[in-house]
């Protein structure tokens, strides 16, 4: 399929302006470090069409900005996200409409070659966009994350939990098989065993045992979830490469779609080969060697290798 025979396309930004109503996230940049608030809480944060087009936004943002180091994702009141709003048909979105043209547009329906619009699910657009962020993802996971919510956590590089935190791929519970590429994303996270049990009741699972399952990265007192994220992400902002951070996320979650080690070898190879060039290194080595602080010159996305294949690849039929 050639780029003119997708639907004409607006940035998220753009089909964002074309909505009415007021903002449902926050985005607050301090000292390299964007922090992406979900601000519906007397909704529990319910993903709607705006709020999934305005993560998307936020986080084409982020990635245009040298400055950014690392995004920390959160939930704002008791819940991280509880899933779709199903008060305002969010799953309309299957079928097209005029009311969802502007995120129809922004996300690229695909046109197939008989004509015919093929809907796209647009919490994967959410997720989609995560995984392809270059900049590393830390989710402040408070409350429950249920549906949606609980899918687009999945691609986050770093999962912090509260104690409290319930998670739920609940799709079946409501007539669904699974959305938010959560079929991807979920078995490689936890494993198959577990995916399958937890999608296959639909029950809410308990931080504890995403702990054990391998989906947390820390589980730590509810106070403590938003505090512990910005601590990881600041230390990744003041003690890691930006390059070589950005690079890194892309092949440790692209090697999942590898068959065989040898093309992340050939990849690791060329950066490897050409990393030491750039000045990144040499500041490495230097700031150990002097035990301080490192300076590191290249950014995010200035200087991304383009030989670094990007992850995951755009849709192509």
């Amino acid at each position: 399929m050639r780029p003119d025979d997708l639907a004409p396309h607006l940035t998220a930004a753009e089909a964002v302006a074309e909505l009415e109503g007021p903002p449902v996230t926050r985005l607050d940049v301090t000292d390299g470090i964007a922090v992406l608030t979900l601000a519906r809480p007397e909704a529990g944060n319910a993903m709607t069409m705006r709020l999934c087009l305005e993560i998307v936004a936020a986080l084409d943002a982020v990635d245009a900005d040298d400055e950014v180091r690392a995004v920390v994702l959160t939930g704002e009141g008791r819940h991280f996200c509880v899933g779709a709003d199903l008060d305002v048909g969010f799953h309309s979105a299957a079928t097209p409409s005029p009311h969802l043209a502007p995120y129809e547009a922004a996300a690229g329906r695909v046109v197939a070659p008989d004509g015919v619009v093929e809907p796209r699910d647009p919490g994967g657009y959410v997720t989609l966009r995560m995984a392809a962020s270059l900049k590393p993802v830390v989710g402040a996971v408070n409350g429950a994350a249920v549906g949606a919510g609980a899918s687009m956590v999945l691609p986050a590089d770093v999962r912090v939990l509260g104690e409290s935190t319930r998670l739920g791929f609940v799709f079946a519970r409501r007539g669904l098989a699974t959305e938010s590429v959560a079929a991807w994303f979920l078995p490689r996270v936890v494993g198959i065993t577990r995916a399958t049990e937890w999608v296959l009741t639909g029950r809410l699972v308990p931080a504890a045992e995403a702990d054990a399952a391998g989906l947390a990265t820390r589980v730590v007192p509810d106070a403590e979830v938003l505090s512990t994220a910005l601590a990881i992400a600041r230390e990744i902002a003041e003690h890691t490469a930006p390059v070589a951070v950005a690079t890194a996320r892309q092949l440790l979650w692209g090697a999942l779609s590898e068959t065989s080690p040898w093309a992340v070898h050939r990849t690791e190879s060329a950066t490897v080969a050409r990393f030491p060039d750039a000045g990144d290194v040499a500041e490495g080595v230097a700031s150990f060697l002097e035990r301080r602080p490192p300076r590191f010159p290249l950014r995010v996305p200035r200087d991304h290798p383009p030989y670094v294949p990007r992850w995951p690849q755009e849709e192509r039929s």
